[in-house]
């Protein structure tokens, strides 16, 4: 099992951009990937973003390619998401996961373990 916590939301206009961190620890983090996903209200969890163990493989989904962007730092056990030219329909609260397998990356069912959440939202 892998313990996550999100941090860096925040309130900031359309336009602007915010850095999304989740910091892991207990399982070793090296060896598993890693997701975002996002819940706005009144709405299911959707996928934003996920990226394989090696760091090599990212996978987006399409309302945010081009805008966000999955890396991770292994020295750090923390996974980030940079999020640019941030939309009103962006706001939601953003929640971090891990799995053991890359497939079905884009499936909330299909993970493991997940953080608390951040709130971003983004006002117009």
């Amino acid at each position: 099992q892998v313990q996550l916590v999100e941090s860096g939301g925040g309130l900031v206009q359309a336009g602007g951009s915010l850095r999304l961190s989740c910091a892991a620890s207990g399982r070793t983090f090296s060896n598993i990937h890693m997701g975002w996903f996002r819940q706005g209200s009144g709405k299911e969890r959707e996928f934003v973003a996920a990226i394989s163990w090696s760091g090599t493989i990212r996978s987006y989904a399409d309302s945010v390619k081009g805008r966000f962007t999955i890396s991770r730092d292994v020295a750090k056990n923390t996974v980030y998401l940079q999020m640019n030219s941030l939309k009103p329909e962006d706001t939601a609260i953003y929640y971090c996961a891990a799995k053991g397998k890359w497939n079905t990356v884009s499936r909330a069912n299909e993970y493991d373990d997940w953080g608390q959440g951040t709130q971003v939202t983004v006002s117009s």
